[in-house]
């Protein structure tokens, strides 16, 4: 047997053909530039290498993924019988045996060589005389992802190791047009997969100027219940959790109706200070109080001809309650510091996540404005209500993180399922920022199953401290609600701020109770610390018959 396998640190030998290598390298190199497929690159290589060096059958054997046995992908002067016969199992024959030992091998005759196996070629098809059969790794990086290989006639005045030297350039070349072939297959098959979700996306139709993904039943009825109503000056009230929209189905209103070309303002009521919501709402005159150094325009006037969006409603005072009220009524608002009424055209559109009838039925909140706001209401599902449309948005906000951060990160229908089976308590906002966080947390192109539950996994925890927090101070919230429902008017600097009559509740009892004992019966102190006047306080122990000597 006259066969050898040769290490990959074995050197080649100086050639004296080195203007025919030169001419074919850079033939081949130039294949690798100009192709659109591999296929054609690499077979443009193989006929290269027959036709000029009489490497002849020249083939290339990559793993299949399946069996991880090696499979003809590309070859020249092989037909296709003899392509389908030359499949090897892992370290069958000199071929396997390549792909495992990852060193060349040379088989000087392979009639000598009982481990080659003939199974592309039949004996009979060779031609007469000494044949040799020349294989070489292909690598990608330290990775083995195939077989060069082609026969040769042992008997020529060009060495084997000149030949040995161009297949070992040439496998690199093939493993560059390999290589790209696949990221442009891998790129490709992401587009294919983002265009079918767009056009099913676009066969959800919605009417123009509403920019909401989502096609379940409750979106459906919320939305028609908005475009019902978007020409109209109607007041309408906009409910649900924290999350699920409630400004977006504002502006809907408005790009919908007569308003579209006028301002819409939107103002969150529990973002800004009880003391600076009043001036941000009506506006102030010159001199109305210290540092009014300018008269300023409130919300109303900027939304005048438009509409104005009242988020988080049910954290209106008492006192702005009224005020508010009194809009709704005459249509009119009064700067502080003034007593000329400013006429108005504004539509309202007010939002709240609380319960306002929950909230009336306590006395936290005027029945007169729930009735003059609530002309209209419209229920924002929650999103662990909408089923498919968490999929349609979780792609929607992929789309816009990979633009924004520059990636191009894809999610299987694996992780929409995962997604969907969560129970998303912050809504649509919270499925954003956790497609953000992964996809600013991913490596690689895809978004792994176990990355999305390590972030599921945290907003638990999330949320699970958000309800020990609220029920750890329900109990505070509940000891000083009471003395919270009926804020007064401004009194002079100094003084503590006395809340307007209102009815007596035995609720009120206990807080009372409870000032007095830690005043030590100082009513002027317990009025303070109830935010009450002393005649207030004394009217409120008369009615419930609160011992006045405590």
């Amino acid at each position: 047997m006259r066969s050898k396998i040769l290490s990959e640190a074995s050197g080649p030998e100086i050639v004296s053909n080195y203007s025919v290598d030169i001419t074919v390298l850079h033939e081949a190199a130039r294949c690798v530039g100009r192709a659109t497929d591999s296929r054609e690159s690499v077979n443009k290589m193989l006929r290269l290498m027959s036709e000029m060096l009489g490497l002849n059958r020249g083939r290339v054997l990559l793993k299949e993924d399946t069996t991880g046995g090696l499979v003809i992908k590309y070859s020249y002067g092989l037909t296709e019988a003899q392509v389908a016969r030359g499949r090897y199992e892992p370290g069958e024959g000199i071929t396997g045996r390549v792909m495992d030992t990852r060193q060349v091998a040379v088989i000087q005759n392979v009639d000598e060589e009982h481990n080659f196996l003939f199974k592309a070629v039949d004996r009979e098809i060779l031609p007469d005389g000494v044949v040799s059969y020349l294989a070489v790794p292909i690598f990608n990086d330290q990775d083995c992802i195939g077989v060069l290989a082609a026969h040769r006639l042992r008997m020529r005045p060009r060495s084997i190791q000149s030949d040995l030297l161009i297949l070992r350039v040439i496998s690199t070349l093939i493993a560059q047009a390999v290589i790209i072939e696949a990221l442009v297959f891998e790129k490709t098959s992401r587009l294919e997969r983002e265009n079918d979700q767009l056009r099913q996306a676009l066969k959800i139709k919605q009417p123009a100027n509403i920019g909401i993904l989502g096609d379940s039943a409750s979106l459906k009825q919320a939305l028609a219940k908005t475009l019902q109503v978007s020409d109209q000056s109607v007041t309408v009230l906009l409910t649900g959790e924290s999350g699920t929209g409630k400004e977006r189905f504002a502006q809907i209103l408005h790009l919908n109706g007569r308003r579209r070309d006028k301002a819409f303002v939107a103002i969150n009521c529990a973002a800004i200070p009880e003391n600076l919501l009043e001036s941000e709402l009506f506006g102030y005159e010159k001199g109305a109080f210290t540092g009014a150094n300018a008269t300023k325009k409130g919300k109303f006037e900027h939304a005048d001809g438009g509409t104005i969006f009242l988020d988080e409603i049910g954290d209106l005072t008492f006192e702005l309650q009224a005020k508010l009220l009194r809009v709704l009524e005459t249509t009119e608002v009064y700067k502080i510091g003034s007593t000329t009424p400013i006429p108005l055209d504004v539509r309202i559109v007010a939002a709240t996540h609380k319960d306002l009838q929950l909230a009336v039925n306590e006395g936290r909140f005027r029945l007169d404005l729930y009735y003059r706001l609530s002309v209209f209401p419209i229920h924002l599902p929650p999103l662990r209500n909408r089923g498919d449309d968490i999929g349609l948005l979780a792609q929607h906000f992929l789309l816009v993180a990979n633009t924004e951060y520059g990636k191009n990160l894809f999610c299987d229908s694996s992780i929409l399922q995962q997604l969907k089976g969560y129970d998303w308590p912050g809504n649509i906002r919270q499925l954003e920022n956790v497609i953000r966080r992964l996809v600013l947390s991913s490596i690689g192109s895809e978004i792994s199953k176990d990355s999305v539950s390590k972030v599921l996994e945290e907003e638990s925890a999330i949320e699970s401290y958000s309800k020990t927090f609220a029920q750890a101070s329900s109990q505070q919230k509940e000891r000083t609600e009471t003395s919270e429902r009926f804020i007064g008017n401004t009194v002079n600097a100094g003084e503590p701020q006395a809340r307007p009559y209102g009815w007596v509740t035995v609720n009120e009892r206990t807080a009372i109770e409870d000032a007095l004992q830690a005043s030590f019966g100082n009513k002027t102190q317990a009025a303070r610390t109830l935010g009450m006047s002393l005649r207030q306080l004394r009217y409120r122990m008369q009615k419930l018959k609160i011992n006045q000597t405590i």
